[in-house]
């Protein structure tokens, strides 16, 4: 039980830093890949942090999983 709430800390905290990081501005923003309106959209730069996010969530739920099987 105690995993399973120490893996929803941590999945919350990714979450809130992927949530900070795209929904700012940076030098490295890169183009626009995806518009969603003249000031919004997808920028290379996000993918990169989609990607670390979901890495780290199928990372985590992979441990979870194979913990029991030990």
């Amino acid at each position: 039980m105690l995993r399973w709430l120490l893996a929803l800390v941590i999945a919350g905290i990714v979450t809130a830093f992927a949530v900070l990081l795209l929904t700012g501005k940076y030098i490295n923003d890169g183009p626009v890949l995806i518009a969603f309106s003249s000031e919004h959209g997808i920028h290379r730069g996000d993918v990169f942090v989609i990607a670390g996010w979901a890495a780290t969530l199928l990372s985590e739920v992979g441990l979870l999983l194979t913990a029991g099987r030990r």
